[in-house]
């Protein structure tokens, strides 16, 4: 699994560079330009953080090198194939859940998402996306992706509506700084993993 991380982390570089560098100098310019804009450290990190999740997520599910092969619309069939703890079962079951933890996680903040049902929908429109445009490009169509995938976007939903509970039972003033703590240090701990795997 930490090979197929690798392997999307460089293919995706380049294009988070790019994409990465030119939204901060526009944010930097509209702060600079507008009296309205507040810069707000945990926003403005996990605006950056949802772009390249964005990016990596687009390089992972379109990337050729992975085997492609048919179509599975019987649920748990592929989930059941693969024994529990096998590196087989940790790529394809595990890696599954933990591919849409951050986008139930974002989708839920971005979109103030207050239910189950709404989460649950957007994972699975997103996770159908995926697996329709992995079938037209010559990858596979599996419908326990798309269960995994929502598992992983309700964990996202619930890690989410966990950490707001506690930052909202802070007092006032701390409450900002909770979240660009935490902020920081996912920013941190993403640019040593990279920069281990580099």
């Amino acid at each position: 699994m930490e090979s197929t991380i690798r392997s999307v982390i460089k293919m995706s570089l380049p294009t988070l560079v790019i994409v990465l560098t030119i939204v901060i100098i526009l944010r930097v310019t509209r702060i600079l330009k507008s009296d309205k804009s507040k810069f707000v450290l945990h926003e403005e990190i996990f605006n950056l953080l949802f772009l390249a999740y964005l990016v990596m997520l687009f390089q992972l599910v379109t990337s050729q090198d992975l085997p492609g092969g048919g179509t599975n619309l019987m649920p748990f069939r592929e989930i059941m194939r693969y024994p529990v703890g096998s590196n087989s079962f940790y790529k394809q079951v595990a890696g599954n859940i933990v591919l849409f933890i951050p986008l139930g996680y974002f989708a839920t903040s971005y979109a103030n998402i207050k239910g189950l049902g709404t989460i649950t929908l957007v994972s699975l429109l997103s996770s159908l996306t995926i697996e329709s445009v992995q079938h037209y490009i010559g990858r596979s169509f599996d419908i326990d992706d798309i269960i995994l995938n929502i598992v992983g976007g309700i964990i996202g939903f619930l890690l989410y509506t966990a950490l707001n509970a506690i930052r909202n039972n802070m007092p006032k003033f701390l409450r900002d700084w909770f979240l660009n703590v935490i902020s920081v240090i996912i920013l941190i701990l993403m640019g040593l993993y990279i920069y281990k795997i580099m």
